[in-house]
């Protein structure tokens, strides 16, 4: 996925009401960006980070920018846009190029199901059981090479794991994607002591026959693309 329009360096002044953030760039202007992230965007909301915004000259939009990468240096990069890993996954879906969810013929997104949820995809095929695809996006590294999910307490991430439990007792395939938003990583764990409540609720969904898959990303200004799969780790 190719960002719309060019990227442009800033440094981060702070991040607030969770959707805006203070930014100077490089010429000294200070913007206030759009903020396309309601997590807690541990370790990567610190002022003085090297971020890149997304400019835009939509009348309808009321900020003109809009944050997207925090740069780690090392040519290293988080993606912090939450809407990101859908619009990337579903062209991948749809060509057949997600590792483990190749062969289906059909990609819908947003697709109601459970108690008032919506799946992020449903994949469909002859012959073949559809899949019921939740997708979550991983930002937070606390140690080398390893990133982690969740970053804050998710209610409603327990909630999407119990309901993918429920799609594999009717017999439905039932997959939990995670999507690592950066490129310093390695490996992937859930961050137990954050959220246990998660911890458990995914245990128990993966012991009912719950998929837990988890892929990279390729990362730069220009642009965000699927990379490979990275471990899942106990």
């Amino acid at each position: 996925m190719r960002f719309p329009s060019p990227l442009i360096p800033a440094r981060l002044i702070r991040r607030y009401k969770r959707f805006l953030a203070d930014c100077r760039l490089e010429d000294g202007t200070e913007v206030t960006a759009h903020c396309a992230n309601p997590g807690s965007m541990l370790g990567l909301a610190e002022p003085g980070m090297r971020i890149w915004l997304e400019p835009n000259d939509d009348p309808k939009r009321k900020l003109r920018y809009g944050w997207r990468l925090v740069e780690h240096g090392n040519g290293h990069f988080t993606g912090v846009d939450t809407s990101v890993p859908n619009r990337a996954l579903r062209a991948a879906l749809e060509a057949g190029a997600v590792p483990g969810l190749e062969g289906y013929d059909t990609v819908r997104p947003e697709v109601k199901y459970g108690q008032g949820s919506r799946i992020d995809f449903l994949l469909s095929a002859p012959g073949r059981p559809d899949a019921y695809v939740e997708v979550k996006s991983v930002t937070l590294s606390r140690a080398q090479a390893l990133a982690e999910f969740p970053d804050s307490v998710t209610a409603r991430g327990a909630k999407h794991l119990a309901e993918l439990k429920a799609m594999r007792g009717q017999g439905h395939r039932a997959v939990m994607l995670y999507l690592v938003q950066r490129t310093d990583c390695l490996g992937f764990r859930l961050a137990a002591d954050i959220d246990p409540v998660y911890a458990a609720a995914f245990a128990e969904a993966r012991a009912a026959g719950v998929e837990a898959l988890c892929l990279g990303t390729r990362i730069t200004p220009e642009a965000i693309t699927l990379g490979e799969p990275i471990p899942i780790l106990d």
